[in-house]
This record gives structure tokens, C-alpha cells and sequence, in this order.
């Protein structure tokens, strides 16, 4: 019998984000640990919301943290399968600073036979100091995972 590979996320994500909408963002690997994945989107001017306004727009930071929610499943389950957002709610506590990269970490902390639950925050370099909030709730497509992740 063969072992299956595990899913990495540091090796996983410039593959993920090379083309399409993570492409263009330019999202990149940050940090990951056994239920969690941080990626990084880059302050950009092109990014910004409002002419006048130096700040971020949302879209982005949707997209950010959307991507990591993903990737959080996918280190969860030690795999890769596809996944649809059902449900990703993003709450902004403030701008991100003017220049400054946002970092998108999420953890999956439940999984169940047909759903992945996240939760996490963006933040400017400051996880006290959070941008946004998500809680977010994913459909799996592929086969079914019983296995049960605590509620942590």
C-alpha cells in the first residue's frame, strides 16, 4: 500500500495562486501550522477602494481571506478536494494603514462528512489589531472525510 502525500500549503500556493484572480493579487505563502493557513496580499495602488482614498479596497481582502480559508481546509484534511464557498463572512473593523501588506490567516476547526467550518482575521502586522473578522462555512465536493475535527 502507498502512502498518500500530505497536503503542504507552503508548496500548494504558488501553484493556487499563479494565475487567475489570486494571480493577479499577488497573494503569497506566510505561515501555516496543523488546522491553519497566513497569506499575504501586498499593498498595492492599484488595489485601492475610492479615488482620493488611500485605503485597500474590500474585494481584495475577501479574496485573501477566501484563499486561506481553502487552504486551511485542505491542511485540515491533509489533502486536496474540491471545495466550494457556501458562506464567507467578512466584518471590517477598520482600514488596513496606508503601504502596508495584509496578512489573511484562517483555521478550519470542524469538519464534518459534507461541510468545513473556518474562522479568522486579516491584520497589518498586527494580529491585535485586526482588519477584519471572517467565519465562513464550505461545502466539500469530493469524497466523504468522517473524521471529526475538535471544536477548538
Amino acid at each position: 500500500m502507498t502512502e498518500t502525500a500530505k497536503f503542504d500549503p507552503r508548496a500548494a500556493t504558488p501553484v493556487l495562486t499563479s494565475r487567475g484572480h489570486s494571480g493577479w493579487l499577488g497573494l503569497t505563502y506566510s505561515d501555516h501550522g496543523e488546522d491553519w493557513v497566513e497569506l499575504t496580499l501586498p499593498w498595492r495602488t492599484d488595489l485601492l477602494g475610492e479615488d482620493g482614498q488611500r485605503v485597500l479596497a474590500s474585494g481584495p481582502i475577501m479574496s485573501l481571506m477566501d484563499m486561506a480559508s481553502g487552504l486551511a481546509i485542505w491542511k485540515t484534511m491533509d489533502r486536496f478536494e474540491p471545495i466550494a464557498t457556501l458562506d464567507l463572512r467578512v466584518d471590517y473593523v477598520r482600514p488596513a494603514r496606508e503601504g502596508a501588506s495584509v496578512f489573511g490567516r484562517s483555521q478550519c476547526y470542524r469538519l464534518t462528512r459534507s461541510a468545513a467550518f473556518v474562522r479568522g482575521l486579516a491584520h497589518d502586522g498586527d494580529v491585535d489589531d485586526p482588519v477584519a473578522h471572517i467565519q465562513g462555512v464550505f461545502m466539500k465536493i469530493g469524497g466523504a472525510d468522517t473524521r471529526e475535527v475538535p471544536n477548538g
